[in-house]
C-alpha cells in the first residue's frame, strides 16, 4: 500500500512542476523550467524508493548496456540498404499505377464507357 501511495505521490510532483510552470508565468523562463525539472527529479527519487521503481531503473540500465552491444551497420551498408528500399518503393509505386489502369480500364469497359 506505501508503495502505490509513492507512485501516486511521483505523479502529484510530476503534476506539481508541471502546474508550477504556469503558475510562474511572471517569472523568467529559466525559473519556471527550473519548476519543471525540481517536479521531474523529485518524482524520480519517490519513484525509485519503490520496487516497481527499481525494477524500472534496472530495466533501463540493461537496456542501455544491450544498446552498447549492438553491432550498428556501416556507412556503405546504410547506403546500399537505402538504395534498396527506394528502388522497391519506386517498382511498387509503378505496379500499383499499372493496376490502378488496369481497374480503371476495366471499370470504364464494364460501365460502357469504354474508349
Amino acid at each position: 500500500m506505501i508503495d502505490k501511495i509513492k507512485l501516486v505521490l511521483a505523479l502529484i510532483l510530476v503534476a506539481a512542476g508541471v502546474a508550477g510552470f504556469y503558475l510562474l508565468s511572471e517569472h523568467a523562463l529559466v525559473v519556471r523550467i527550473l519548476a519543471v525539472l525540481a517536479g521531474i527529479i523529485a518524482a524520480v527519487v519517490v519513484f525509485w524508493s519503490t520496487p516497481l521503481g527499481r525494477e524500472a531503473f534496472a530495466f533501463v540500465q540493461d537496456s542501455a548496456a544491450e544498446a552498447r552491444r549492438v553491432v550498428w551497420p556501416t556507412r556503405k551498408e546504410t547506403i546500399q540498404t537505402t538504395v534498396a528500399v527506394f528502388v522497391l518503393v519506386m517498382v511498387m509505386a509503378v505496379f500499383l499505377w499499372l493496376v490502378d489502369i488496369g481497374f480503371l480500364w476495366g471499370v470504364k469497359m464494364l460501365m460502357g464507357r469504354g474508349a
